[in-house]
């Protein structure tokens, strides 16, 4: 029988869920993160004394106020609600108290290269004999097997960006190929971690028994490619990068304005509702052949009024008008600009919260909104080993001295 839930008050969807996740950076343990903010109890594993040392430190950081140096912009946000204890699996009393908290837990999702548990003695059949209804949820760069060399080979987002398909089509024709900022492929990945060990969740309880998961990064994001491989196996044709320009059919890209940039996207109806707004005859079939005859005469004589009409207006100008006759159109917003939006005050979307490390902090909130079961935060971020007394020993039962000397013999 599980243990009574480790957070202090029941809330959110995924309430009586219990997850343990090993992984390091964003991919899977962005993944268990969501739950948490869902109500799920995640355990997050670190390596002791070290502990998650590129996500904790990476990029802009915040003062601590215990003394433990520095804390990543990019921690604070994305460990909110998790325990954060510190185990070292390759120790053989690691090995046992980590098959000690897995009959304890609903998912196991770990992010390594392919046969790294295993070396420790934890590969899958060991991992489902200890608990027959867990889900098991593997995330690494190339998959669990596949070509000789690829599934022991390393991976960083901008790597599954580039293998996966959409860095090629990412950027500028006359550009190198970019990715897509800021971690884009990792936290693609991350959203199919979730829903998968959710779907495999689904499956444990209604019918007893585990799985195994095998997400490969350049396998999520290359789901996302659209109709790419199609085009490709049946036409021969391979997409290019068009910067933000659609693939036959105008408007919708990128525009400069008077004081800054918007995007404007316009189909069908709502092509004739953009001709009308800027002063062009919606009826005439010459604009309907620039529509989707990019290259045509035509078709740059409407870009170029277009671009000409949106230069000669502010951002706040363009989108009031193209909004108001139903054409979507959005400026290009920064940090500053999201910040004062008063559509993201309405909606309630950055909050504040108390970081165990970094004292009050203002970001991003819980997404999505659910009417009956809303996420919440109920704590910030801890730190390394933060809650080895509260999981250790409310789940297991080691008592104080027993975590001295594991703490001593570096296991935790």
């Amino acid at each position: 029988m599980k243990a009574k839930s480790l957070i202090p008050e029941p809330f959110g969807p995924l309430q009586g869920v219990r997850i343990i996740s090993t992984g390091t950076l964003i991919a899977q343990p962005f993944a268990a993160e969501l739950a948490a903010e869902m109500g799920a109890e995640v355990i997050q594993v670190e390596r002791p004394g070290v502990g998650d040392v590129g996500w904790r430190k990476l990029g802009i950081c915040l003062d601590t106020n215990d003394g433990s140096g520095p804390i990543a912009t990019n921690w604070v946000q994305e460990r909110r609600n998790v325990f954060c204890v510190s185990l070292d699996f390759s120790k053989p009393r690691g090995r046992e108290l980590f098959l000690q908290l897995l009959p304890l837990c609903d998912i196991w999702m770990e992010s390594s290269k392919p046969g790294t548990y295993p070396r420790w003695g934890l590969d899958d059949a060991t991992v489902l004999n200890v608990n027959p209804t867990l889900v098991v949820t593997h995330v690494s760069g190339y998959g669990q097997d596949g070509a000789p060399g690829y599934p022991s080979r390393t991976s960083y987002d901008i790597v599954g960006q580039a293998f996966g398909g959409t860095m090629y089509q990412t950027g500028f024709p006359d550009k190198p190929p970019s990715r897509a900022a800021p971690w884009t492929g990792d936290y693609i990945t991350a959203l199919f971690t979730l829903w998968s060990s959710l779907a495999g969740l689904i499956y444990a309880r209604q019918f007893g028994k585990g799985q195994v998961i095998d997400l490969a990064q350049y396998e999520a994001i290359h789901r996302t490619i659209g109709g790419t491989m199609v085009e490709y196996f049946q036409k021969g044709l391979v997409r290019e990068r068009s910067g933000n320009k659609a693939q036959g059919f105008q408007p919708l890209d990128s525009f400069e304005t008077s004081d800054g940039w918007v995007v404007v996207g316009a189909l069908s109806e709502v092509y004739k509702r953009l001709l009308q707004a800027i002063g062009l005859d919606p009826n005439d079939p010459k604009w309907e052949s620039a529509r989707v005859n990019l290259e045509s005469i035509e078709g740059i004589e409407f870009d170029a009024i277009l671009r000409g009409w949106i230069a000669e207006r502010t951002t706040a100008e363009v989108v009031r008008i193209l909004n108001e006759a139903q054409v979507p159109c959005s400026p290009i917003m920064t940090a500053k600009d999201m910040a004062e939006n008063p559509h993201y005050q309405a909606r309630a979307m950055h909050v504040q919260w108390e970081d165990l490390l970094a004292g009050p902090v203002k970001g991003i909130g819980v997404v999505p909104k659910f009417s009956l079961t809303p996420g919440r935060i109920w704590r910030g971020s801890p730190g390394i080993g933060h809650d080895n007394q509260r999981v250790y020993g409310e789940l297991l039962g080691i008592t104080g001295e027993e975590l001295e000397q594991l703490k001593q013999d570096n296991v935790i």
